[in-house]
């Protein structure tokens, strides 16, 4: 069952990544930004990784996945606004909403 929610995962914020890197083409450009624009689709996908290697939690109350999902997509993605240099606050706040997303989909479609 860990390695369907894992899979499920990883799709997941991989189809997200591709989100941010239309986003960050059209705020700063593609050309110039490649490393940039690789980088955040590769912390998506890390995003995804550790939300489906997380313990599935037991509960009915959607609350607590939500919250697991921003706090692991504030952490990663936290760490990757930090050491851009504060490059793409946008991005940023994606990130944490990745987390919701990811972790939400992951938790139902598991079963």
């Amino acid at each position: 069952m860990k390695n369907k929610r894992l899979t499920i995962s990883i799709v997941t914020s991989a189809i997200l990544g591709i989100f941010c890197i239309i986003g960050i083409s059209l705020r700063m450009g593609f050309v110039g930004n490649e490393l940039f624009i690789l980088a955040t689709w590769v912390n998506r996908i890390i995003i995804g990784l550790v939300i489906g290697l997380a313990s599935p939690i037991k509960t009915k109350r959607i609350s607590k996945i939500l919250l697991r999902g921003a706090l692991l997509g504030f952490i990663i993605s936290g760490s990757f606004y930090l050491a851009t240099s504060f490059k793409d606050m946008p991005g940023f706040f994606a990130g944490i909403l990745y987390g919701i997303i990811i972790d939400y989909i992951a938790t139902r479609y598991k079963k």
